[in-house]
């Protein structure tokens, strides 16, 4: 299944893509967030749309795609965990997971305008596959972790590397940024997805390919990071875990290359659409 929200930011309507085709499941009653996921909300939706196939009505073209998944407790993003970005970066593969937090304010639609923070020259991207955690969970079993996903998600793991780098503290600080967390354009549940561990990854700036890599090269494969990130908090239904990106980030780039005012970023995974943002400048309309 594939799951979509549409409408305007704060007042999306919760639908699904069938046959390539987006529907309105407003008459299912419910949205996609921590109170669906945790009362078995994919199987329900699955039974009603068996029941009511037929009556499901076609969300216009054009209508704006919001998140996929309603506003999570949290986004929890793991850095550095391929290899070749640890070393485009200079930094060395970590022992353990690298983690840091999204703010939920960051969080928007895929095609949403990517705006560049006030007093921002460091902006930059990354693509990355994000999880969607299905049910609680806390001090998870490895060989357990399956059970607790709800799908999968296209995620642009936007950065400003001066706040994120040279502002002294944690990596939060560059990431939480708003419009710094374009997800979608669905999140499709497990079945609809083939090897989760050989899943293309790509981005492009102005129809340049920056990034293109494989989830092959994950270092820490997606059962041990719910099973690790697990033992040091709850993770709640909806809460999104965001696996890391592949070389190709500005940052790594010799000079590095930072995003600017009319870039246009493009971004896809294997089985998981595409996503489209154009990048403002703040306060630009």
């Amino acid at each position: 299944m594939k799951l979509i929200r549409y409408g305007q930011p704060g007042q999306e309507k919760p639908g699904v893509i069938i046959n390539d085709q987006n529907y309105d499941v407003s008459a299912f009653g419910e949205d996609y967030n921590e109170a669906f996921f945790a009362t078995d909300g994919i199987q329900r939706l699955a039974d009603f749309l068996q029941a009511d196939d037929n009556g499901l009505t076609l969300i216009a073209d054009g209508e704006r795609l919001g998140p996929p998944v309603a506003r999570p407790s949290k986004i929890l993003c793991i850095g550095l965990n391929y290899a070749d970005h640890a070393r485009e970066t200079g930094a060395t593969p970590p022992p353990e997971p690298v983690l840091f937090m999204k703010s939920t304010t960051a969080y928007v639609g895929p095609f949403d305008d990517l705006v560049i923070p006030k007093n921002s020259v460091k902006t930059d991207w990354e693509v990355e596959l994000a999880v969607v955690i299905g049910k609680k969970a806390s001090y998870v079993e490895e060989a357990d972790a399956h059970e607790y996903i709800a799908g999968y998600a296209l995620h642009n793991d936007v950065s400003e590397r001066e706040f994120q780098l040279e502002r002294s503290g944690t990596w939060d600080k560059g990431k939480g940024c708003d419009t710094f967390a374009p997800v979608g354009p669905f999140m499709a549940t497990p079945d609809e997805i083939g090897d989760v561990d050989n899943l293309r990854l790509w981005l492009s700036v102005n129809g340049q390919m920056m990034q293109d890599g494989t989830t092959a090269n994950l270092i820490f494969k997606i059962p041990f990071l719910i099973s690790y990130l697990s033992q040091f908090m709850t993770l709640l239904p909806g809460d999104i875990i965001s696996t890391g990106t592949p070389a190709g980030v500005g940052l790594g780039m010799k000079p590095p290359v930072y995003l600017q005012p009319g870039d246009v970023v493009e971004l896809g995974i294997d089985g998981l659409g595409t996503s489209r943002q154009t990048v403002k400048a703040y306060g630009q309309n």
